[in-house]
């Protein structure tokens, strides 16, 4: 497993290879992980971690990615791949820099590349598609996690990708963690979860939040994620003298699920860039009712009425109506996580591992069938 992100730090890229890597080991294989780190931080994925450069925050798209910048990394990647001799070499955002450029100029292993982002505009691929199209030509087979990133990575480079989606350990966040005492006082709990970029749109749900904190003073809303509020956020906190919002900053593995056990209703009020949407599995697999933006990424793993309700992006008005909703309708709610909680089952890990484990035979299946064919 290869990621250009920064193995020490949360994201979903990140949590998706360790999690992967972790149940591709449970179904008998032998998993290494390659990835930037930070040499002041721990990981807390992967076992068989394997540090390859220290990483640097750069902008990409909204957001803060921690990727290594080395092509010092070239000669230890070289000498590594040769004395492991790896069967399948599979690269998340293979596109990335730098290390899956590195890895992939001296793998001679099946090249599998997994497609996880989604951007509103395409200046990365367009730009970049020159240099990088010769190690895109060096994949043995394309993934994509969603739809939306499908699309995504075809408008640059065409291509035959399978969709196979993220996973999540359903167990870990089924109602089985202990809720917060502080918070089981009868308010009704709205939960936010991620980092504090702008592109999550914490700024929308604040905005929703001190509209209907005046009529229905019983609410409270947890933030959870790393990161500053931004200048808007801050100025609804503390302009409207806003209370019962809790920030309560980045959170271990082991308290998180106690986030989702204390909260009545999830929130994700993003703006776009988002080419799945982990947390709403987590809240899927807590059984919460969701309410989130509809944007392309959303929409493509839960559906309005259903499992959430849906409102247009950055508009806390209806962001707020659709909160108030569940609020005031908790029969709704309760059938909103119910049917969250039967649509997360296809997403477990072991089904969604058993997809990769497949695939990966599908390409060395079909590598051994061309080197046949040229011998022959």
């Amino acid at each position: 497993m290869v990621s250009p992100y920064d193995f020490t730090w949360p994201g979903g890229v990140t949590a998706h290879v360790g999690q992967l890597a972790r149940e591709l080991g449970h179904l008998g294989h032998q998993v290494q992980v390659l990835a930037p780190h930070s040499s002041s931080r721990q990981s807390e994925d992967g076992e068989d971690f394997i540090p390859l450069g220290r990483s640097v925050p750069l902008p990409s798209g909204g957001s803060i990615a921690r990727v290594s910048l080395s092509w010092w990394l070239l000669p230890k990647v070289r000498d590594l791949l040769r004395q492991e001799d790896f069967d399948i070499v599979h690269l998340h955002e293979p596109l990335a820099p730098i290390l899956p450029l590195c890895v992939l100029e001296f793998s001679n292993a099946v090249n599998v590349g997994t497609f996880h982002a989604c951007r509103d505009h395409q200046n990365l691929y367009r730009f970049s598609h020159p240099i990088i199209k010769r190690w895109h030509q060096r994949l043995d087979g394309g993934i994509a996690v969603s739809p939306a990133a499908q699309r995504y990575v075809n408008n640059s480079f065409p291509g035959d990708y399978t969709i196979i989606p993220n996973g999540i350990d359903v167990d870990r966040f089924d109602g089985q963690a202990e809720p917060w005492p502080e918070y089981q006082d009868g308010k009704t709990n709205i939960l936010f979860v991620g980092r504090l970029e702008k592109r999550k749109g914490l700024k929308y749900l604040l905005e929703a939040f001190s509209h209907l904190k005046l009529e229905m003073p019983d609410i409270r809303l947890l933030v959870v994620g790393p990161g500053t509020p931004d200048r808007d956020s801050y100025s609804i906190l503390g302009g409207r003298g806003l209370e019962d919002v809790v920030l309560a900053g980045m959170v271990s593995n082991d308290d998180l699920p106690r986030y989702y056990a204390s909260a009545h209703i999830f929130c994700s009020p993003a703006t776009g860039a988002e080419s799945f949407g982990y947390v709403l599995l987590e809240a899927m697999a807590s059984g919460k009712p969701i309410v989130a933006s509809n944007i392309e990424g959303y929409a493509g793993l839960v559906s309005h009425e259903v499992e959430a309700l849906l409102f247009p992006p950055k508009d806390a008005e209806a962001l707020g109506n659709a909160l108030k909703r569940l609020i005031k309708d908790p029969d709704l709610a309760r059938r909103m996580g119910a049917r969250g909680r039967e649509s997360v089952e296809k997403y477990r890990w072991v089904a969604v591992a058993r997809q990769v484990e497949n695939y990966y035979l599908d390409c060395q299946k079909a590598v051994n069938g061309r080197s046949r064919a040229r011998t022959g």
